[in-house]
């Protein structure tokens, strides 16, 4: 089961926990109210699984592919690791699958601070755009993931600030509704 944690202000090593001591933990109700959702699913059987097939079709999933985030798997890793961690947003809804191994994916709350929440096999989280976020591995250094998208893929980050885009207007139009 995923768990979520505010972050903790030290800048020593990015894979570590970062957890504030004592722990302030993050429930799924309070991901959900960001926007977050969360779903566990069968990562053994991820190309015959019927509840795998049934999201897709209903989230209209049409494009998928397998990325390994591994020093050895990852063509320019040390780039792509330090890209993956810079604070950014999408246009589009981010969808990561965690197939194999495990890492962690950071987002600000409706106050900025950093939640950080732990991915593991099994775990499916879906992003909403635009909402400001990072990605890194965890200190395992391996992650097997599927990458989900609505049509075609689109890979464009915006770095914060990004605070112009219609996505991020849209993001924070809604973190208002479901704060009243």
């Amino acid at each position: 089961m995923v768990e979520a944690w505010y972050m903790d202000e030290s800048q020593e090593d990015q894979r570590a926990p970062h957890r504030q001591r004592p722990n302030r933990a993050v429930s799924l109700e309070q991901l959900r109210r960001l926007g977050v959702v969360y779903r566990r699913l069968d990562a053994d059987n991820y190309e015959t699984d019927p509840c795998l097939k049934e999201i897709r079709r209903a989230e209209n999933y049409s494009w998928m592919d397998i990325v390994t985030i591994h020093k050895d798997k990852l063509p320019n890793y040390e780039e792509k690791i330090k890209t993956f961690y810079e604070e950014h947003l999408h246009l589009d809804d981010e969808i990561r699958y965690i197939l194999e191994g495990s890492g962690y994916f950071d987002v600000r709350d409706k106050d900025d601070k950093w939640i950080r929440i732990s991915m593991e096999k099994g775990d499916m989280i879906t992003l909403p755009a635009g909402i400001y976020h990072r990605f890194t591995l965890d200190e395992n250094n391996y992650v097997k993931a599927m990458r989900l998208f609505v049509g075609e893929p689109v890979w464009t980050a915006y770095n914060r600030p990004a605070d112009d885009f219609p996505a991020r207007k849209q993001y924070m139009k809604f973190l208002a509704e479901e704060a009243q």
